[in-house]
């Protein structure tokens, strides 16, 4: 059956003239290349109204980013022109000479550097570097059609502006790539650049990976969408302006590597499209569809072409269809409508604009078999999916019945090598993240929601953290780690608290020993279900709780040992989650007991699934036999 929540209307309100449906091509979404040229339009259309005069800057509304609104309004037009140069070349130069002369006249008041409209310097470690890198991918995709006819010293300036890399003291992170495409497009032009520099870059990724397909993104357990954006995507853009420069060896080794990570990233959309909500910088929302296409033009893919376009396309719809963009062509600070909680200090209003990069595809010609090939099911359309991603630590399950993806967390929590201190993020710190649920993000960060997440609880009730996650493993269809629970002030060592998730179909039942005094209040929650319209309805009891959105997600949370009688509740949430305005989550609490808890956790939009039947047992050498709803057994031994 198809979970209600999954089911899509016919188009996207917000887009009246949308080409209809074709559902011979594309049976599952309905989307061909024609709608991707029409969202793209409307993206580019949408920006207009905020360009400054001479088309180099676009101050789209809201508050700016730490940057300021000088760096802001050059992310908006660096980051559109990237989206720009794909709707250029994907057309042969044929979507109309306006759009090729409004990038044009922006490069030649940008550069100018005594003009009204000139750009913020690259420096070290400053925004613009960022930026410069979207500009330079641009310039080279495009480069038939517009840097092969800018002036000669429009070109100058450009290049002398891009030039600020050289030399540069850059982020130790994903910027690293920044550097090495910028600089690759300059020696693309016979400008001044450092091979070494492009070599360090290059370098330094290969001392982030971690097997698998995964890269964290610098030194530490940084594994999120930077992966698929920006980790595999660069380099692949980097031998596209490198061409016969690019050392064979090098490219052969990131081409090997995207192909292992798209065999896993394919798992990360639900049914509806949806990608699974964790990590930073969410709201560039499709962009995480960028590295299906990179995969596709570097022939680095092991997805055939029908299912590369119903992933990406899957995701587009979504979005689109839940107003990004909204009704005037905008990406606003969000997930769904603007919500600013999902967002950095970075984060200014022209940042979701790096969603550009999910177009991409439209490099690839209109008769490429992933545009012609007719489409195929996604892995979650079709069978019940079971993954361990050792790596960055994840154990991810989906569910045909309803389309869910969940990725159950043991290993990413973005933090640096000790002795950094611990931070507590709640799209990083939570056991689980799913594609129809978001973490609950409360306006004060000083809190701490309650969904997947168990504290011990200080006198005033303030909960501890998770913070270091310290991996023990992924394999199978378990995965474990331990933290150090800390209260709020606490400066001493903490508590250990160790816990073993094993995952079977829509359930997770987690194993928490707890190395904290006897009497220690304990705090769990369930994942956190939302809704714009109405807020969700709960169900209590002895260690049950239950949360119900009105489509029928629902999000259980049973204890199964340790908890006693303890009565679960649902706690409300208002304004605190990206998906809706009202949100719920289940959570069971306990005054004291045992160090050992097991507690069954459920979200799934099947009605049909069982929640009563599941119990654990330990046995006298402290092995937990757990029993799921359905039957299904598994042992859970000691540490």
């Amino acid at each position: 059956m198809t979970a209600p929540y999954v089911s899509l209307p016919d188009g996207p309100t917000h887009f009246p003239d949308l080409p209809l449906a074709d559902l011979l091509l594309s049976p599952v979404t309905g989307w061909t290349r024609v709608h991707w040229e029409a969202i793209a339009d409307r993206l580019l259309d949408g920006l207009l109204p905020h360009a400054s005069p001479g088309f180099a800057q676009y101050r789209l509304p809201g508050p700016p980013s730490h940057s300021g609104p000088w760096s802001d309004g050059l992310e908006g037009f660096a980051r559109s022109f990237l989206l720009a140069a794909f709707r250029i070349a994907g057309s042969g130069g044929r979507v109309g000479p306006e759009l090729i002369e409004r990038y044009a006249t922006g490069l030649a008041a940008g550069t100018d550097p005594h003009g009204d409209e000139r750009w913020p310097p690259i420096t070290d470690r400053a925004q613009p570097m960022v930026e410069a890198a979207s500009i330079a991918i641009a310039l080279h995709e495009s480069r038939a059609w517009l840097w092969d006819h800018l002036d000669d010293g429009v070109r100058a300036r450009v290049a002398d502006w891009l030039g600020g890399f050289v030399g540069a003291d850059v982020n130790d992170s994903n910027w690293r790539l920044f550097q090495v495409v910028t600089e690759e497009f300059l020696a693309s032009v016979g400008a001044p650049y450092r091979r070494a520099e492009i070599e360090a870059g290059l370098g330094r990724l290969d001392d982030w990976y971690r097997g698998g397909g995964w890269y964290t993104d610098g030194d530490g357990k940084k594994f999120d969408y930077y992966n698929a954006w920006a980790l595999h995507l660069y380099p692949v853009l980097w031998a596209r302006i490198a061409g016969e420069r690019a050392d064979p060896d090098t490219v052969v080794r990131h081409r090997a590597r995207l192909r292992e990570f798209l065999g896993v990233h394919q798992h990360f959309f639900g049914s509806d499209g949806a990608p699974v909500h964790q990590g930073r910088s969410l709201t560039y929302r499709f962009a995480t569809t960028a590295p299906l296409w990179a995969g596709a033009l570097a022939d680095a893919t092991p997805l055939p072409p029908g299912r590369t376009r119903r992933l990406a396309s899957g995701a587009l719809k979504h979005f689109a269809e839940r107003g990004a963009p909204d009704e005037r062509g905008l990406l606003s600070l969000g997930w769904y409508r603007p919500f600013p909680p999902v967002t950095q200090r970075y984060s200014g209003p022209a940042s979701p604009y790096w969603a550009s990069k999910a177009f991409l595809g439209l490099l690839l010609p209109e008769d490429h078999p992933v545009w012609t090939a007719r489409e195929e099911s996604a892995p979650v359309d079709t069978a019940d999916v079971r993954l361990a991603l050792p790596a960055p630590g994840w154990l991810l399950h989906s569910t045909a019945a309803d389309g869910i993806v969940r990725l159950v967390n043991h290993g990413s929590d973005r933090l640096p090598p000790v002795p950094t201190t611990a931070e507590d993020s709640p799209h990083y710190a939570r056991f689980a993240y799913s594609s129809a649920t978001a973490p609950e993000t409360p306006a004060k960060e000083a809190e701490t929601g309650p969904d997947n997440h168990i504290a011990l609880l200080a006198p005033d009730g303030s909960p501890s953290r998770r913070g270091r996650i310290h991996p023990l493993g992924a394999e199978g269809r378990r995965a474990a780690s331990w933290h150090r629970a800390r209260m709020p002030g606490d400066t001493g060592e903490g508590y250990r608290v160790e816990t073993v998730s094993v995952v079977h179909g829509p359930w997770e039942a987690r194993v928490h020993r707890l190395d904290a005094p006897s009497g220690t209040p304990v705090r769990e929650g369930g994942w956190a279900v939302a809704d714009d319209n109405v807020p969700p309805v709960g169900e209590t009891g002895p260690a049950l709780a239950v949360a119900r959105r009105a489509d029928g997600l629902t999000s259980a949370l049973i204890g199964l040992y340790g908890w006693g009688d303890a009565e679960g509740r649902v706690v409300p949430g208002v304004a605190a989650n990206a998906v809706g305005h009202h949100s719920a989550t289940p959570v069971l609490q306990r005054t004291g007991g045992a160090g050992l808890l097991v507690t069954l956790v459920l979200l799934s939009a099947d009605p049909e699934v069982p929640r009563a039947g599941a119990s654990a047992r330990v046995a006298a050498d402290g092995t937990v036999r757990i029993r799921f709803p359905d039957g299904t057994t598994e042992a859970v031994p000691p540490s």
